[in-house]
Order: structure tokens, then C-alpha cells, then sequence
């Protein structure tokens, strides 16, 4: 089964390596790792998606907790969330075949957003297995070259993954001390 977790990290060098190096040490897989800035300015929001089976997301959390720069990690496989990926794919076309393939990125709400004499240039956010069936149907045309980001994810509704409680005022300022908190007050909460 596929896990979707999220971490909020402190946007600091070397936070991506010591999180790449946990699942490495422990020997598990990243299918994928999306890493990207979010509301709060200081903080990193990585989406990294897992096979196995779900005793293996309870230890990923306990592991990730232990790394100082980890604010917070939520298991969001279970929980109702809007989970999308980007592609942008390259597709061999001829002139007869254009329309074909044009008429597949309508039914698949994608975007043609390069052509070329002898290829197409797709972009397609979607869910994971839109996307894959996208994939499939432009293969026969022959793809030249593709990238997917990896999923990204969020919970429906109100829930949200971020926090955004104060900090106790001695842990302030120890992490003000300690320079891992900027003195502008923009991080209001503490790594675990």
C-alpha cells in the first residue's frame, strides 16, 4: 500500500540529506519526495510517499521526530485529502497524428504547452492514477521524454498539517539562543 506522509521542516541546509539518510539507514523506499516552501516563511513542507505496510508509516514518524529540524509529520493516507501530480510530457507527433493527441489532453484536461514539427510538449496535473492512465494512452505515439514532481497533498476542509501554536516563552528562548529561531518571531512553535 502506498503511504502519503508529510513533514514541516525547518528551511535549513542539509535538512533534505539528513531525512534522505533516516529512510537510508533504516532501508526504506521513497517512491517519491516532493519539497516545497509553505505559508510560513522558514519552514519547508515535504511529501514523500512510501510502499508498505502501515507499520512502516508509524516508525517513519517516530524516526522523523527525532531529527531536530522536523516540526511536524502527519500520515495522510487515511484522512481525506486532495493529492495531485505534475507532469510534463514530450510525445512524438506527426501533423495526422496532432489531432489524435490534442483531442486525448481534452479529455484528460491537459495542456498542450509546446509544438514543434515532430512533437508535442504536455503539461497534466492530476491524481496519481489520472495521470498514469494519461501516460498510457499517449505511449503508442511514442513519448520522448517525461518528469513528474511526485505527489503533493492536503487535507479537505478546516484540518490543516500546519501548526501554528506559540511556543513556550524558556523554549523561545533557548532556540533564539541556540540560533535556530529568527528574532523576528516568524517559527511559533518547537521541533520535537
Amino acid at each position: 500500500m502506498k503511504h502519503t506522509v508529510v513533514a514541516l521542516v525547518e528551511d535549513r541546509p542539509g535538512v533534505l540529506n539528513r531525512v534522505a539518510s533516516l529512510f537510508r539507514r533504516r532501508g526504506f523506499n521513497i517512491d517519491s519526495l516532493a519539497v516545497g516552501t509553505t505559508e510560513q516563511r522558514g519552514i519547508s513542507r515535504m511529501t514523500i510517499v512510501l510502499d508498505g505496510a502501515d507499520g512502516i508509516v508509524e516508525q517513519v514518524e517516530k524516526q522523523l521526530y527525532k531529527l531536530i529540524d522536523v516540526v511536524k509529520v502527519s500520515d495522510l493516507t487515511k484522512e481525506e485529502a486532495v493529492i495531485r501530480e505534475l507532469a510534463l510530457i514530450k510525445v512524438r507527433c506527426t501533423p495526422e497524428q496532432r489531432r489524435e493527441i490534442l483531442d486525448l489532453v481534452d479529455i484528460f484536461r491537459a495542456q498542450a504547452v509546446d509544438v514543434s514539427p515532430t512533437s508535442l510538449m504536455l503539461q497534466i496535473t492530476a491524481a496519481t492514477e489520472t495521470l498514469d492512465a494519461f501516460v498510457e494512452n499517449l505511449r503508442p505515439y511514442g513519448i520522448r521524454e517525461m518528469v513528474r514532481t511526485g505527489r503533493i497533498a492536503m487535507t479537505r476542509g478546516a484540518k490543516a498539517t500546519a501548526v501554528h501554536e506559540r511556543e513556550a516563552a524558556p523554549v523561545e528562548r533557548f532556540h533564539q539562543q541556540s540560533g535556530r529561531r529568527p528574532e523576528e518571531d516568524v517559527l511559533p512553535y518547537v521541533s520535537k
